[in-house]
């Protein structure tokens, strides 16, 4: 079949891309990125709804959907989930980073500070950029 063969230690993000590139081949795709936005927003309503039922089971299927929706986004937009995620992370990294120092700069205590505070501050740093 169309998903036999894939190879079985890639990481969920690439398996999930190969997954998609593969039936996309065979025709079994979105038109467009806006197909794949849509059901992203759609999986995330799912999402919300099974937390509001705090079901932990389909909470967790949910936000597997979820993510195999983004990953099928980011495909459609031209880029690689791993790729994208790790200058997400290299980004979050650098600015928390700063966040920190500006704190110690300013006296103020992460653990104590609160995340209005906190939230208030990376707003700062990131508007700066």
């Amino acid at each position: 079949g169309v998903l036999s063969g894939l190879a079985k230690g890639l990481d969920p993000l690439t398996k999930a891309h190969r997954i998609q590139e593969r039936v996309a081949g065979v025709g079994f795709d979105w038109e467009d990125h806006r197909g794949a936005w849509d059901k992203v927003a759609e999986e995330l309503e799912e999402v919300r709804e099974a937390m509001e039922e705090q079901n932990p089971r389909a909470v967790e299927e949910e936000l597997g959907d979820l993510l195999f929706a983004v990953v099928n986004l980011t495909r459609l937009a031209g880029s690689h989930p791993t790729t994208a995620l790790d200058q997400a992370n290299r980004k979050f990294r650098e600015r928390f980073e700063k966040l920190e120092a500006l704190a110690r700069d300013r006296g103020i205590s992460l653990e104590k500070a609160g995340l209005d505070v906190l939230d208030a501050l990376w707003e700062e740093l990131k508007s700066a950029q």
